[in-house]
């Protein structure tokens, strides 16, 4: 599912390569959508983000199978990331509609990357492999919820 998003999201910036927003107010709403190229960027980052982050997750869940409360932990990061991949997946669909990203999605990308955030802080492990792959995914946890940030700034 996470491939099919990110290449659709490049095709999506492909699109906008060849084309021409005018500053109408009637295309005011449209270009705001289609985004500037940092918006742009802040988008693809959030989307490539989440699917290493996930890669990442697979992997601690493999290493801290024996763990149950730290297998539980990761689970439930693993869901949460789901969930924002697929409220990103809602807004994708509303912005090549033409419609209105629905603030809820907005909100359920939030909501999911708060608590993927709070199920990886509670595993505390003495395993250093778990550990550095925890780091790992803390990181790119953190670096996809800037490039949220990023968007939710330079997408107006």
């Amino acid at each position: 599912m996470m491939s099919r998003m990110v290449v659709f999201f490049f095709a999506f910036l492909s699109l906008l390569a060849g084309s021409q927003i005018y500053a109408a107010p009637a295309n005011e709403i449209v270009a705001r959508q289609i985004g500037n190229l940092q918006c742009n960027i802040n988008r693809l980052q959030i989307v490539t983000g989440l699917a290493g982050l996930q890669g990442t997750l697979k992997n601690l869940a493999s290493e801290s199978a024996s763990d149950a409360a730290t297998a539980a932990s990761v689970q439930t990061a693993q869901d949460s990331v789901t969930g924002a991949q697929g409220a990103i997946g809602v807004i994708a669909k509303a912005l090549l509609t033409g419609q209105t990203a629905p603030a809820a999605a907005r909100d359920q990308v939030a909501g999911n990357l708060t608590a993927a955030q709070g199920a990886l802080t509670a595993i505390n492990s003495s395993d250093t492999t778990v550990s550095a792959t925890l780091q790992k995914a803390l990181t790119q946890l953190g670096d996809a919820a800037t490039a949220g940030e990023g968007v939710v700034s330079n997408c107006k």
